[in-house]
């Protein structure tokens, strides 16, 4: 009897012009690596008209995504990051979907949380819970990772950043989740449109009433909410809930899975890489190129939309005012004309931190020596704790063609 054939085996043989590039169910199945090597070696800005999302051009090698995320004037943000177009009844705005001067005049309310001096404080608290919730794992009994972990510490981190309520911190999480989940990205109805509505009337609830609690109450917090109050740009926010609405999930989901699926690939990466985890085990210094290897490995958002402002030629193609461009970055990260041997996993690589992760430009990633340092403490005391961490089963992977994640890794652990 013949092995069935795998679903996507015929990217390798199709014409391109047949190829839904975006199809979710292709990073569910963790098959997406050959049709993006076809593309930059073949046809590196590719235009498509099938599936339901067409048409769109996709961008697939590293130094044309930097070209265009440089080219904020022609290659607008507006109206949607994501390849699909925000739906007329659910239509939230938020500051990485704008252009300048707005992106930036919106973004600085927010930049103190992620200073310097404010990441230095957070990072005993980030240690102190990292290290709790480790401890609290069952040993040589499996359990799912991604909510025992991956979940739980970023859900924590979530609400410390906005000084939310602890008890209902969960929310976080859930709204997160919904909001990456419109079945145009998912390939599957997750959630009705009502649901979604009636989770963004949840979100502006529960976030005006915190609004109002520290409207003008005198405290010295960096936490988001009164960072918004305290901005001339961002002080009346709460008057436009469309926007309102929009920037907590943008800083909701923006602090949640990048780090929360890349605690879980980590993980993966190193049960198939035996000799890399020896390396960090012998030299401790290695962690924080490990956690830009990691991110660059599991690249969490794997793609970006532009908009064309008016019709312009790059490299050759001519693309129309209104046109969609797709930056892949999940394919910027396996470049070999940029990252050398891409397609392994090598935590003590040169320059690594020169990866696509986290985009590019004025929309560069806010957050990202955040995220880098809850995954630095999490390793740091993983390898402190653990003399293993075991892999039981393939895990499951989200269909999705924005995040690239995971929501169940069966493993289990073994203390020294």
């Amino acid at each position: 009897m013949n092995a069935p054939t795998h679903p996507f085996a015929s990217d390798l043989t199709l014409p391109l012009t047949e190829i839904d590039v975006a199809d979710p169910k292709r990073f569910e199945l963790d098959c997406w690596q050959p049709l993006f090597s076809r593309l930059r070696k073949e046809s590196p800005v590719h235009y498509q008209t099938v599936g339901d999302l067409g048409p769109f051009w996709s961008i697939s090698r590293f130094d044309d995504i930097v070209e265009i995320e440089k080219n904020a004037e022609v290659f607008s943000s507006e109206p949607s990051i994501a390849i699909i177009d925000p739906l007329p009844e659910l239509d939230i705005k938020n500051f990485i979907a704008m252009d300048e001067p707005s992106h930036s005049l919106q973004r600085k309310a927010f930049q103190p949380v992620v200073a310097p001096k404010n990441l230095t404080e957070f990072e005993s608290l980030i240690r102190s819970r990292t290290r709790a919730a480790l401890e609290s794992l069952p040993e040589n009994t499996p359990f799912n990772w991604v909510e025992l972990v991956s979940r739980n510490l970023t859900t924590q981190m979530l609400a410390t950043l906005f000084d939310f309520p602890w008890e209902e911190r969960q929310k976080l999480s859930m709204w997160s989740d919904a909001a990456v989940s419109d079945e145009r990205i998912t390939g599957k109805a997750d959630l009705t449109l009502e649901e979604r509505q009636l989770m963004a009337v949840d979100i502006f609830e529960s976030f005006s009433k915190l609004w109002q609690e520290r409207l003008d109450d005198g405290v010295e917090s960096f936490d988001l909410i009164r960072l918004m109050q305290k901005d001339p740009n961002t002080k009346d926010l709460i008057n436009d809930p469309v926007m309102f609405i929009g920037n907590l999930l943008l800083l909701i989901v923006g602090g949640n899975d990048t780090t929360r699926n890349s605690m879980t690939g980590g993980v993966i990466f190193f049960n198939e890489n035996p000799s890399e985890l020896e390396k960090v085990r012998n030299d401790t210094s290695l962690i924080p190129s490990m956690v830009s290897e990691v991110i660059r490995f599991q690249t969490p958002l794997p793609h970006m939309r532009r908009t064309i402002t008016r019709d312009f030629e790059f490299k050759g193609h001519r693309m129309k005012e209104g046109d969609k461009v797709v930056l892949w970055y999940c394919s910027a990260n396996r470049d070999d004309d940029v990252i050398k041997n891409p397609d392994s996993f090598v935590i003590d690589r040169e320059s690594p931190r020169n990866h696509a992760s986290f985009g590019f430009g004025i929309h560069r990633c806010m957050g990202n020596r955040l995220a880098e340092m809850q995954l630095r403490v999490l390793w740091e005391e993983c390898l402190d704790l653990f003399e293993s961490i075991e892999v039981q089963a393939e895990p499951t992977r989200l269909s999705n063609n924005f995040v690239r994640g995971y929501s169940e890794l069966e493993v289990v652990v073994k203390r020294h």
